[in-house]
This record gives structure tokens, sequence and C-alpha cells, in this order.
């Protein structure tokens, strides 16, 4: 039976804690095949993305592990943290997520060896690389996330999770150096650790909150 798309979204999250079994090629090409058609304002479709799996992603990997982030970053993502209410949220997440793997608040240690393991994705059996054109604004940004959100439930559909990683940003001049794409032109986003979940792996059962609806959405003329 097809997974509807509520169980789709409602089954989505970010799993930090994968099987050790591979993912098919003709599984992943059906998933992006379906994905071309992500919403695409005034049809640009400014995504692209390579999908490394065996040796070119331990490469990529070791080289990552071998490196110091880069400076200047590919991009800033902190401006949220100037607003207490989306801080908390951040905090939120951080609570659930470290306390479900019984590592304490001030045990940075390990807090700081499990956050490394983004450089990993997690030991993913397949891991999305995606970057766009530089010239790509905001709006074109916007169609990105449209389209990786796509790639995610059509992963669901098939049985695999994901987990979205912009962590992998440190990286972005390293990547696609590896991945042959030019620097010169072309803008990291985000990786995406792909594979089946471990479902007994306490990191991914733990309790996602979501802000209230009322708090986000207005419906006004009802």
């Amino acid at each position: 039976m097809t997974m509807s798309v509520s169980d789709a979204v409602a089954s989505r999250r970010s799993v930090r804690a994968f099987l050790d079994r591979p993912v098919a090629l003709d599984v992943l090409k059906r998933v992006m095949d379906k994905a071309r058609f992500a919403p695409s304002g005034c049809n640009f479709q400014p995504w692209e993305a390579s999908i490394l799996t065996g040796e070119p992603l331990k490469a990529l990997q070791d080289k990552m592990v071998a490196a110091a982030p880069q400076d200047p970053p590919e991009y800033d993502w902190s401006g949220p943290n100037i607003s207490p209410a989306h801080k908390a949220r951040l905090f939120a997440v951080s609570e659930g997520m470290y306390g479900a793997m019984g590592i304490a608040r001030d045990n940075k240690d390990a807090r700081r060896a499990f956050m490394t393991q983004n450089i990993l994705s997690f030991h993913a059996p397949a891991v999305l690389l995606c970057y766009f054109p530089r010239f790509m604004g905001p709006p074109q940004w916007s169609d990105v996330g449209m389209w990786l959100q796509t790639v995610m439930l059509l992963l669901r559909e098939e049985g695999l999770d994901s987990c979205p990683q912009e962590y992998l940003w440190q990286h972005a001049r390293l990547i696609k150096d590896h991945i042959g794409v030019s620097d010169e032109t072309h803008i990291f986003f985000c990786g995406m650790a792909i594979g089946y979940r471990d479902p007994h792996a306490p990191i991914n059962a733990f309790e996602r909150t979501r802000v209230p609806l009322d708090e986000q959405v207005r419906f006004l003329g009802f």
C-alpha cells in the first residue's frame, strides 16, 4: 500500500542513526525523477545535486575529517539567533536530542563528539549534496527548499529516511572540489543523509516539538 502524503509528512524526521544497509540506485533514481516536479517559480528549477555512496563518499568524508572548517563560511544561517523565541526552539530540539542519548547539558566533550558525526552524515549509506548557481536569489533558495522537502517525502514513500545537513557548509569548497563543481559559479547549500533508519536508536525517537498552529497561521474571512 502506498504511503499517504499525510503519513509521509508525519513520519519524516531528521534521522541520525542508520542501518548498515545500502540504498539501491534504481530507488534513488525513481525518487529524484519524481522530485523534478517540485514547485519552481518561473520554472527556473535552480536545484542541482550529486549523490554519493561507497568509495567516493568515504574519500570525501576522510577529507572533511582532516580539514578545518572553511573561513569565511559559505553563507550565514545565524540570523534567527537574535530572536529569543526562535532561539528557544533551537534549545528545545537540542534538549530532546541530547537527552535521548543521555548526554548532559554540561558534557561539552560528548556534545562536540556527536556534532562531528555530521561530517560522516551519521553513517548513512548515501549522501545527497545540493548546490546551485550563485546568481540565484532568495526566491530560488525557496525553490530549492521545496525541492528538498519533495525529495524527503518521496524517500519516505520508498521506506527510506533522511537528514538534511546544512552543517556541511563548513566544508563547502572542499565538497565542490571533490565532486568537480566550480566554487566560482556555484554555492553549496546542504547535504542530505539518506538510508534506512535504525528503529532502536533513541536519537531517532525523541519527541519533536512544533509551534502551535495559531502562532504561525491566521485564517481571515472564513
